[in-house]
């Protein structure tokens, strides 16, 4: 049987380092020498107009991930949205995850938290950043806002539902600087992020200078699991509705994602799984 050929970065941790500052020196060029224009202008005055908002429990019992990894997620989030709480978007202005918060590192006081390294849980200084990312698109998923780089966690469900709000499969990955999760404003509208953690919940709202002429509704459908040579699939579809808010009539149901990830816990033995 033919082996398969080892990727560099799969050789060893130091050549795994390599490639991550690889992809991070790239991106750094991309950026620089790019016409995106960024969004960094805040303002402590919220808009007018809420869009969305959401709260985030941050302390969720993951399995068997240790607990100490979720207080730690809690110090890193609060550190984070320091960096975007009360940016404006402005017209023709892309929002970037890691622009504005910056590496995250020991001396700028985060922890060590829970990341996804090659489809299995770890841990990493600033870990925990994903739910970050996973709020703030929730959000722009329900605005007419543009998502420019959305990266998922493909093909696997790692974890038990703990209290879902959401659909399974619109969460989001990021890792500094390029796996990045980024939205353009191609409105003539302003927006305005809303980050704040009071303790219990990381918590979010997206605001306007204007009302949005448009709602939107997210919802799954066909969702069930499947077991196929052996293994248990999670399946489902994710459906974003447009609303035109005078009317209320549904002018678009656009399908954002279709689900077939690999479960990878325990299922309880009440689960129905077609075969």
């Amino acid at each position: 049987m033919k082996m398969k050929r080892k990727l560099f970065c799969e050789i060893s941790p130091f050549t795994y380092r390599l490639s991550v500052e690889k992809g991070i020196f790239e991106r750094h060029l991309k950026d620089l020498f790019g016409n995106t224009r960024f969004a960094k202008q805040r303002a402590s005055e919220p808009l007018p107009v809420l869009v969305y908002h959401h709260n985030s429990l941050i302390r969720r019992r993951l399995g068997n991930v240790n607990m100490q990894l979720q207080e730690n997620k809690a110090t890193n989030l609060a550190l984070a949205v320091k960096h975007i709480d009360g940016l404006l978007i402005r017209p023709g202005e892309t929002f970037s995850v890691w622009r504005l918060i910056g590496r995250t590192t020991k001396r700028k006081g985060y922890k060590e938290g829970l990341t996804i390294a090659k489809g299995c849980p770890s841990q990493g200084i600033g870990g925990g950043m994903c739910q970050l990312s996973n709020l703030i698109h929730w959000m722009v998923l329900h605005s007419d806002l543009t998502i420019t780089e959305h990266h998922h966690h493909d093909g696997l469900d790692l974890f038990p539902d703990f209290g879902r709000q959401i659909p399974f499969g619109t969460g989001t990955s990021i890792s500094y600087n390029y796996i990045d999760y980024r939205v353009c404003n191609r409105t003539s509208n302003t927006y305005q992020l809303h980050l704040w953690v009071d303790g219990e919940y990381l918590c979010g709202e997206l605001r306007a200078e204007e009302p949005q002429p448009h709602t939107f509704h997210i919802h799954a459908e066909n969702e069930f699991f499947s077991r196929e040579e052996g293994v248990v699939y999670r399946n489902g579809e994710v459906y974003r509705d447009t609303i035109y808010r005078a009317t209320g009539r549904t002018l678009d149901t656009q399908l954002i994602r279709t689900n077939h990830a690999r479960v990878m816990y325990e299922l309880p033995p009440t689960t129905e799984i077609k075969e």
